[in-house]
């Protein structure tokens, strides 16, 4: 360790301690059974959340919009028949 530390102009205990807590993180993997992902791909998956988080947000409020605009549409409908789609006797078959 200490040859790897002066090639690298690193401290031993800073090695040391690096060495510990890669341990420490592999023995709680272990422990719980999963599998050790790096914190650049956590970060990318909590983004990625993020952003289908966002879209359902958007999606949830076009579809309430939509319902909204169909509920106005529903109750604007007339509601007796035009006279062209009555019985009327003028006009040709």
């Amino acid at each position: 360790m200490s040859f790897v530390a002066r090639r690298y102009g690193l401290s031993p205990s800073l090695l040391f301690s690096w060495k510990r807590r890669m341990l420490e993180g592999g023995h709680q993997a272990v422990h719980a059974d999963e599998e050790v992902v790096g914190t650049s791909r956590v970060r990318e998956l909590e983004r990625r959340v993020r952003d289908l988080e966002r879209l359902l947000g958007r999606k949830t409020m076009e579809v309430e919009i939509l319902k909204e605009a169909l509920d106005l549409a529903r109750t604007k409908k007339p509601t007796s028949p035009l006279s062209s789609w009555g019985g009327s006797t003028g006009g040709s078959r």
